[in-house]
């Protein structure tokens, strides 16, 4: 017999509870148990949590073999870039947020996103008749930044070998792996949009099949680019043969990608930037990502009762998607590149700000049409991994090769896809986020970060393009007003509003669509209707969450996979 899945706000359930003589704060504490399909996995020493178990089981290895949690985050991401191409690999790029315990608690930011190509003009562009960047192929490319984000964390806090935390991937490639039910299906899906791309075929088919479910899968060609790496260091990607690969492969498809791209990068590190929710301090990285996207939207929320709306309420949705929609058109006018644009930060997260975006939502009917605010006031398909190790010290990573497998760009005898993050690019003069040589693209990526009285929380993520920010601030408010622990804040039902205006120039028309899980009440989707708003109950990307939470007190470590992934969460 199929379980059901009780609505929170089923009405008759409401009134069970009240005859049993539960309050609405116990029901509240409540929300969330009734979709949980697990419980959090508890530990002492380690902890990690990735949407691969393979990865997971590596990242224990290394905690329990005396890594640190760096150690552990660069072993399990390279490992998912094998196991899990349909998101990722050292192809793309990745952004980090680690809090280091040992000595400074201290959060520290990575970017590590690449560059557009020194040789690719706007004229190009125009030139060929592009109103805008292709989704994917050679000018979609921008320079691979995964591999010098490893380094520069290992300079900077690892502890192991780099050869030592590359080989579980090595050996993995070489010897195989079995393939997992959502990423196998994510595979299968994407050959009639990638098979017409040199070099797919022979990277990422058997017999010309993407594997399915349980086939052992083996990657020879990565298993050797991961070996010169393990060798020559960062040189030995961005330099050498595998960079010579490089350039001959994309010049030969038309695109402009060169060795001097490749070898001139440099990763950044950056200040992370957080707002205050309800006493918690929500951290995230600055643009080029989206992260205050996540940020701008509690800002805007924290003006409401949330509590006393309840879990799944028609009230709490349409407030929630009326939010997404004004930050989004200030994201899609204003988030890009820092160093080639002013992007007024500051402004955007502060407290002044939202108040005057909260007060253009209307609390009974939907906006079919939102524009960006003007935030200088009038006085001035992605994995994400967390790790934690006994000393304190926590990693919250999230890589990308942007749309699945990336580009199509799939150089031969190197076994890995290039991203294709430079979709974008805006081809508009004067943009924030218009195309330019050597500038980074607006990314969709963003890893989290939660403190509570300057101590580390929560690291966490959500995995999923334009899903993230609204993950991000659907996992705090579930964490924060509706008090669901670790597991349950992930498995509880998620909306996801689509059709806002976008970075590349599409503005939203007619309010969107807001998506929404299984779990939510019949009536709920009839009274957001009433108010205007267009749902839909297709099955959409709710995206993938993983998060480890530390009890300052106990040390104790509380892990998080949801079920929506392959995943898991460990420790011990």
């Amino acid at each position: 017999m199929q379980a059901k899945n009780w609505s929170l706000s089923t009405p008759w359930l409401m009134i069970l509870w009240s005859l049993a003589g539960w309050n609405m704060e116990a029901a509240d504490r409540y929300a969330g148990r009734q979709f949980g399909t697990r419980s959090e996995v508890i530990g002492q020493n380690g902890m990690a949590a990735t949407s691969q178990p393979l990865a997971v089981n590596v990242a224990l290895d290394v905690l329990k073999s005396g890594g640190n949690a760096i150690d552990a985050a660069i072993a399990a991401n390279a490992v998912m870039g094998l196991v899990e191409p349909t998101g990722n690999g050292i192809g793309g790029r990745s952004f980090l947020l680690w809090c280091g315990m040992l000595e400074v608690k201290k959060l520290h930011g990575l970017n590590a996103s690449g560059r557009s190509p020194g040789k690719l003009s706007m004229q190009h562009f125009r030139e060929a008749g592009y109103e805008v960047i292709p989704d994917f192929g050679p000018l979609t490319v921008t320079v691979p930044g995964c591999v010098d984000g490893w380094y520069e964390l290992h300079e900077a806090f690892g502890t192991k070998p780099m050869a030592e935390l590359l080989q579980p991937a090595i050996d993995y490639a070489r010897n195989g792996f079995p393939v997992t039910e959502v990423i196998a299906k994510g595979w299968q899906s994407s050959v009639r949009v990638f098979e017409k791309y040199p070099g797919f075929a022979e990277t990422f088919l058997i017999d010309g099949k993407a594997p399915v479910k349980g086939q052992i899968f083996r990657n020879e060609k990565l298993a050797g680019t991961l070996e010169l790496i393990a060798r020559n260091g960062r040189e030995g990607f961005y330099r050498g043969p595998v960079a010579e690969e490089i350039e001959r492969y994309i010049l030969a498809q038309g695109g402009y990608l060169n060795r001097d791209d490749l070898s001139g990068h440099q990763s950044e590190w950056i200040d992370p930037v957080s707002v205050n929710y309800r006493g918690y301090d929500v951290w995230e990285l600055p643009p080029n990502t989206q992260g205050i996207a996540a940020l701008q939207i509690l800002q805007i929320l924290e003006g409401y009762d949330i509590r006393s709306m309840g879990f799944g309420s028609a009230e709490y949705i349409h407030h929630f998607v009326e939010a997404k929609k004004l930050v989004f058109a200030d994201r899609a006018q204003y988030y890009a590149d820092m160093q080639h644009a002013k992007v007024p930060v500051r402004e955007l997260i502060s407290e002044e700000y939202a108040r005057t975006r909260r007060a253009q939502i209307d609390a009974r009917r939907a906006a079919m049409e939102v524009d960006h605010g003007d935030p200088v006031l009038e006085h001035g398909d992605t994995i994400y991994l967390t790790t934690a190790d006994k000393s304190g010290n926590m990693v919250s990573l999230i890589q990308s090769n942007y749309m699945g497998f990336g580009s199509g760009m799939t150089p031969p005898n190197l076994g890995f896809m290039l991203q294709n993050r430079g979709q974008l690019f805006k081809l508009e003069d004067g943009h924030a986020n218009s195309y330019a040589p050597g500038k980074r693209p607006f990314h969709t990526i963003i890893p989290a970060f939660i403190t509570r009285n300057g101590e580390p929380w929560v690291s966490f993520g959500v995995m999923g393009g334009d899903m993230q920010p609204q993950g991000h601030a659907q996992i705090i408010i579930n964490l924060i007003d509706f008090e669901m622990n670790l597991q349950e804040a992930g498995d509880a039902p998620r909306m996801r509003h689509s059709g806002s205006s976008t970075p590349t120039g599409l503005r939203m028309k007619n309010g969107g669509v807001v998506h929404l899980e299984s779990g939510f009440a019949e009536y709920v989707v009839e009274e957001l209707e009433s108010r205007g708003h267009k749902i839909s109950r297709e099955r959409v990307d709710y995206g993938g969450y993983q998060a480890i939470l530390r009890d300052s007190q106990t040390g104790v470590l509380y892990g998080a996979s949801e079920s929506r992934k392959d995943g898991m969460a460990s420790g011990y």
